[in-house]
């Protein structure tokens, strides 16, 4: 899952302490700072306008090729998803039409993010400016794809309250603290940074704590990335009146939002949400692809634990993929000179065995290849745009490949900003929204330092089974020659590098030899089937997002190594069973 907002990496503040994540029901203390070889993140707020393309480049890239984009199209939906139909309403428990309030909503979900937007007047009416939504993208039982736009839930985090603390003086505290976060955001459009301060009685759990609980203040601001400006603030110091310049020890302010969401309202990775019915309404405008797509309030989410018949699993389409390049000799590949020559594709259902597409797309005519829909285009434009095209209409839910995240997916964003395709970064589930990609560097003790590219596509997992292979197992060559001789008994067909631009440049059948080779690339799945035994399970699919979170957003597995003074348990002898 995309498990944030996008978030950033922060080096540590100079102060002694960084406070660790803990249960909704307790504060947390601070915990000392991480070695210098991991790294801590914080929220970094996108603002969804600042997304998307100009209205004017979207109507003259529609108007484009219009005839030849129909043919394409038409060739294309044979693999679409299925159609609302009125049999979803029949079913007290099932998805129902968007227009439809009268119905409760459940689906699975398997990835949640949130964007910066305007607070929604129907359901807030009393709020106003800029706020946090949260989006969560999933699937129905029957195969609808579902964008759930979440409004109402706002970041926070806490702060010891100083002794004989009261009322007044935690209003006076209040418009001391929006003073100075003011100055610290004189460009944010936001009418108030800080929403209020509230007096709650929570229980740390660093050190040996006589007392049950003690009082804290709940700090509520308005952007998640506020947190981080007002923890700067309170770990400076703050002048109080009657207690002086003072600096505060902050708790939890080092969740990123999206997982405090999680947290708060007990959803875990990949488990089934329930809306009631007449506690959603229908978006004004459809802001994402997704067939289905609605507002609704956090506090109305009812998040199933998996369980009886939220145990099973949603029909997701998993899209294994696989691209070959026309390289120099003496050259690897590169973007900006070596053009795309071959794109395979094979789209599994979940639960299903055999994929229910396996096409390739190819430059020039290439011979027929047995259960393969080959297309065959005359330009790389037109490959690329085919492509882009296949990936709106089949609408994964995951991607899958081998060294996807850090070459074919990077490769081919590049590749069409170098023959000037605008349109087609726009791969993810939000209307005229690019992917984003940018270098990264995860850095732990377990794993070492490990460079790669991190790359949003809104709506969509993306699953690099080269990530999950350095991760897990020692083996003395990563390439996808040496892993699938080693865990399936095969190999791709023997292609050698050297001669893929001698083959693309020779004939039909020279080209299907091209193809089954990038065929069995794209087959990246079989290799990870057995990695990806989490898709018949939710409890798993729960430990791979959580292990997604670790690499994305740094490993925090030592918190228990920072909790100090504890009650020795005595058991009594004998044999139990659990």
């Amino acid at each position: 899952m995309n498990k944030g907002g996008n978030p950033r990496k922060r080096p540590p503040p100079p102060s002694s302490h960084q406070p660790s994540p803990a249960s909704k029901h307790q504060a947390t203390t601070p915990t000392p700072p991480p070695p210098s070889t991991e790294e801590d993140f914080v929220d970094e707020d996108v603002f969804f306008d600042e997304t998307l393309m100009g209205e004017e480049d979207v109507e003259s890239l529609i108007l484009r090729d219009f005839e030849e984009r129909q043919a394409l199209a038409s060739r294309l939906s044979k693999w679409a998803r299925p159609p609302l139909s009125d049999a979803s309403i029949s079913q007290s428990r099932s998805i129902a039409l968007p227009s439809s309030l009268a119905a409760v909503l459940v689906f699975q979900q398997l990835e949640i993010d949130y964007v910066i937007g305007e607070s929604h007047k129907g359901l807030l009416p009393d709020s106003s400016g800029q706020a946090a939504i949260i989006r969560i993208f999933g699937v129905t039982g029957e195969g609808h794809s579902v964008c759930c736009l979440v409004h109402g839930f706002e970041p926070y985090f806490y702060i010891g309250c100083p002794p004989g603390m009261g009322p007044d003086d935690i209003s006076h505290f209040h418009q001391t603290l929006e003073g100075r976060m003011k100055e610290m955001n004189r460009n944010s459009k936001v009418p108030k940074f800080i929403r209020r301060i509230e007096l709650v009685h929570k229980r740390s759990i660093m050190y040996y704590q006589q007392q049950k609980s003690q009082p804290f203040l709940k700090i509520v601001v308005a952007l998640p990335t506020m947190v981080a400006t007002c923890r700067g603030i309170l770990d400076r110091g703050i002048q109080i009146d009657g207690l002086g310049m003072k600096s505060f020890i902050t708790y939890e302010s080092n969740v990123l939002f999206a997982l405090r969401f999680m947290i708060d309202c007990n959803i875990v990775g990949g488990n089934w949400i329930e809306i009631p019915a007449g506690k959603y309404k229908k978006t004004a405008k459809n802001m994402s692809y997704c067939q289905l797509e609605f507002d609704c309030l956090y506090s109305d989410l009812i998040s199933h634990a998996p369980e009886g018949e939220f145990s099973k699993m949603a029909p997701f389409r998993i899209l294994s993929f696989d691209i070959e390049c026309a390289g120099r000799k003496g050259h690897f590949p590169e973007p900006s000179h070596d053009p795309v020559i071959q794109v395979a594709n094979l789209v599994t259902l979940q639960g299903e065995e055999q994929p229910f597409i396996r096409n390739v797309m190819t430059l020039k005519s290439c011979s027929p290849i047995v259960g393969v829909d080959v297309m065959s285009f005359d330009t790389e434009k037109e490959v690329l745009l085919a492509w882009r095209e296949f990936i709106r209409e089949v609408d994964p839910d995951i991607i899958i490949g081998y060294n996807i995240c850090k070459f074919d997916l990077p490769y081919l964003i590049e590749r069409a900003q170098t023959l000037g395709i605008a349109e087609f970064p726009i791969l993810g589930r939000i209307r005229n929204s690019r992917v984003r990609v940018k270098d990264t560097t995860f850095s732990s003790r377990q794993y070492g330092t490990r460079e790669s590219k991190e790359v949003t596509v809104e709506g969509r997992v993306q699953f690099d089974l080269l990530q999950a292979m350095q991760r897990d197992y020692k083996l003395s060559s990563y390439s996808l020659n040496s892993v699938s001789a080693h865990f399936l008994s095969e190999q791709k067909e023997d292609v050698h590098h050297s001669i893929i631009s001698d083959l693309q440049n020779g004939n039909a059948e020279t080209r299907r030899r091209l193809a089954v080779y990038c065929l069995k690339g794209g087959n990246a799945r079989g290799i990870g089937e057995w990695i990806l035994l989490w898709a018949s399970n939710p409890s798993l699919v729960e430990v791979y997002l959580l292990s997604e979170v670790g690499e994305t957003f740094g490993a925090k597995a030592q918190v228990f190594s920072f909790l100090y003074g504890c009650r020795m348990l005595t058991f009594p002898k004998g044999f139990w069973i659990n």
